[in-house]
């Protein structure tokens, strides 16, 4: 159970160059697309010229073009601002920052800059992954992001609320979804064997896969209608490398919002005082279960919480920290700091204090950033 809570394109031509003349309305495009430019990782700057070489909008920029002035961001934004005209470069500007994905950025380039003036900082806080080394060490999202919601909605207030912030957060990271509500246990199962199977006939589109369950439930299960369980590892299972070979080396996320058991914590009170391995085969071989991220609002056997109106304090923590702080982290550092607003926010349950602690399990094997 869950605890209620009260264009146009210049020529190049060989030898010296003077630089050509400015008129505002390029001078101010110049410097939207270096102020853009600026705030991207190195990472993110190499995206944004391979897709920019592929992105529908003619003429294109070709590859040795930007091999030969789009080396460093000035030249970038130089390329960009007399490849396309000033009418067209927004256009191709923000489908590249939705591609990239820095959705972020785009309410300067769908916008008056007129009237909104300067709106991108020339300072930025970086994303943490400005500091992971190298491409390698960051999952390729780049596909199809596909997720499965299911909601048990009866005597659980507030699961509309959670329903409503899940929808709103998925789109907010470019995720399709599968909505699944109030099924019994074998349309469970059925919807998510085909959500799985969904999955392996776009097998070389597909980046990434995101379930999320929230019902009532105890330790190893989720109830769902006539008091039916099914069990979280049956689940988990349909989706390892085995039976989803869709999602080899791909993040598997799972968010579980159900109680794990029926124990209370009502907290405690402080001071406040501060092996080795052969290569014997030449076959790349991967565990049955890899590459899996599952998110838990509660320890084990403990019960989770959920307020009648505002919906589950997971949930409504996730969508307040992505809110303020987007898609800046990595996902485990994500939901670390939602598990400490969560940690840190005084909950009561018929007026006796309850503390919760969000649990994470993890066998990612590099950084997953939406």
């Amino acid at each position: 159970m869950e605890a209620g809570l009260a264009g146009g394109r210049l020529s190049r031509s060989d030898g010296p160059r003077t630089p050509p003349k400015t008129t505002p309305t390029m001078e101010e495009l110049l410097r939207r697309l270096q102020e853009t430019l600026d705030v991207l990782s190195p990472l993110e700057l190499r995206n944004f010229r391979a897709i920019l070489k592929k992105v529908d909008e003619e003429p294109r920029v070709s590859p040795l073009q930007l091999e030969l002035e789009g080396g460093s961001t000035s030249g970038l934004a130089r390329l960009v601002a007399k490849h396309y005209n000033p009418l067209t470069a927004p256009r191709v500007v923000v489908k590249v920052l939705r591609q990239l994905p820095r959705t972020d950025l785009l309410p300067r380039w769908q916008s008056d800059p007129a009237a909104h003036g300067a709106v991108i900082p020339r300072k930025i806080l970086k994303r943490s992954y400005d500091c992971v080394d190298g491409d390698l060490d960051r999952y390729d999202l780049s596909g199809r992001r596909k997720a499965f919601l299911m909601c048990m909605r009866k005597n659980r207030p507030g699961a509309d609320q959670d329903v409503m912030l899940m929808k709103q957060w998925l789109g907010q990271c470019q995720f399709e979804y599968t909505l699944c509500i109030d099924p019994d246990r074998m349309e469970l199962l059925e919807k998510l064997a085909s959500f799985r199977d969904g999955l392996n006939e776009i097998k070389d589109e597909i980046s990434c896969c995101l379930v999320t369950l929230m019902s009532h439930g105890e330790k190893g299960f989720i109830k769902i209608k006539d008091d039916d369980r099914v069990s979280l590892e049956d689940i988990f299972e349909m989706f390892n490398n085995k039976n989803c070979p869709a999602l080899h080396e791909k993040p598997k996320i799972f968010i579980i919002q159900a109680c794990r058991g029926e124990r209370r914590d009502s907290g405690v009170e402080t001071d406040d005082e501060p092996m080795d391995s052969d290569n014997v085969s030449e076959m790349k071989r991967l565990p049955t279960f890899s590459d899996y991220f599952i998110i838990y609002p509660t320890q084990a056997d403990h019960v989770a919480l959920r307020h009648p109106r505002t919906g589950s304090v997971m949930i409504e923590a996730m969508t307040e920290v992505f809110q303020q702080y987007g898609n800046k982290w990595h996902l485990f550092d994500f939901f670390t700091k939602v598990n400490n607003r969560v940690v840190h926010t005084e909950f009561y349950l018929r007026e006796e204090p309850v503390k919760v602690s969000l649990v994470m399990e993890s066998t990612l094997t590099r950084s997953v950033y939406f």
